[in-house]
């Protein structure tokens, strides 16, 4: 029986969210963990349902403050599956393009947040954030903003990329692709990091697809599965990448994966920007919603830097009647209490950033 309670949180967002966790600890030996969420809920999915279709993308991208334009594009992306909307040629290509750079920002902002989660390794978070910084100005120029970018338009995006929009995104990827390789060596060969995740939050196979994970989490433990490769979408199906996997499962392989993902992402961007035919990107305007062609419901995934994140859509004339969202952080964090068991009390945060949870996603 355990013989102490340790209450963690509720654990202020400008860590990884709102989160209250109870150990129940042996000396310094997890027993087991209780996650407690909740605290962020304010009925998201209902309060697009009283909107009309392309009032809610600012919903959308808010429950991924990290990566908001892989939110928005799968909702956008569900209403052109509703209303029979085709995706014009060039803006296929811009959206990879787009929604490679925001999963490879995504994960130099989890890089740097865990590693510093770790202790002594905040050079790694001065790096990851100054590569993400580019990035996110990138982001910025193209769509007009810098956090939230609801750049996405029925048929394309809000407007035309520009005119220096392919030299600016070489120019990135050769400063990415020489700046990240340096992260490996200096985790990999640090003692500290190493000690502090291999072997830590080890999550096996079976348990893996038992439990639903999903994205890097899913990955790391072996199992090659990505929606890109799976069911390609846009122009996924003509590029040729790797899906990075681990191979024990532990939080080690779930940072190994995320790096990996980014230099395949680097891979990714260029092939999409050596065969872009060029053309009009712009979607429809905000006022031409139109009635869906069938009131059939929607099911649409994406692979986003967290994970699989599925919409159901039933379809109505002008805004959802109802709408479903399968959040992978939300899955992912179910998998705590597996986790944590049997580990020592030091490695909790480990395990929990490993996770990589958003709780605006979580909790909805």
């Amino acid at each position: 029986m355990p013989n102490m309670r340790i209450n963690i949180g509720p654990i202020h967002p400008s860590t990884h969210g709102v989160l209250r966790v109870v150990a129940y600890v042996n000396g310094d030996t997890i027993d087991s963990v209780e996650p407690h969420i909740g605290f962020l809920h304010r009925g998201v999915e209902k309060l697009m349902e009283t909107r009309m279709y392309m009032q809610n993308p600012s919903y959308t991208e808010k429950l991924d403050y990290v990566a908001p334009m892989g939110w928005d594009e799968l909702y956008v992306s569900s209403v052109e599956k509703a209303t029979g909307a085709t995706v014009l040629e060039n803006a296929q290509y811009a959206r990879v393009i787009l929604l490679e750079f925001q999963r490879i920002a995504s994960h130099l902002l989890w890089l740097g947040t865990f590693a510093n989660d770790l202790g002594q390794m905040f050079t790694i978070f001065m790096w990851a954030f100054r590569e993400r910084a580019k990035v996110i100005k990138f982001l910025e120029d193209v769509s007009g903003s810098r956090m939230f970018y609801v750049n996405m338009r029925i048929g394309g995006l809000n407007g035309e990329l520009p005119e220096d929009f392919k030299e600016r995104a070489y120019s990135l990827l050769d400063y990415l692709s020489e700046r990240i390789p340096k992260y490996r060596s200096l985790l990999d060969n640090n003692n500290f990091f190493v000690s502090r995740t291999k072997g830590v939050g080890v999550l096996s196979k079976e348990d893996a697809i038992a439990y639903g994970a999903s994205g890097p989490v899913l990955r790391a433990s072996g199992v090659e599965y990505d929606v890109r490769k799976s069911s390609p979408y846009y122009i996924y199906d003509k590029l040729k990448f790797n899906v990075p996997r681990g191979t024990h499962g532990d939080a080690f392989d779930r940072y190994r994966v995320r790096y990996d993902e980014m230099l395949e992402s680097i891979k990714i961007i260029k092939q999409t920007l050596d065969l872009m035919p060029g053309g009009s990107v712009a979607g429809a305007k905000v006022k031409l919603i139109g009635q869906p062609a069938k009131p059939d419901p929607v099911i649409i995934s994406r692979e986003l830097p967290r994970g699989e994140g599925i919409i159901y859509l039933v379809p109505d004339k002008q805004k959802p009647y109802r709408i479903g969202m399968r959040s992978p952080a939300y899955i992912n964090l179910s998998l705590l209490p597996k986790l944590a068991k049997g580990a020592k009390f030091a490695d909790l945060f480990s395990i929990i950033g490993s996770l990589d949870v958003v709780f605006a996603e979580i909790d909805r």
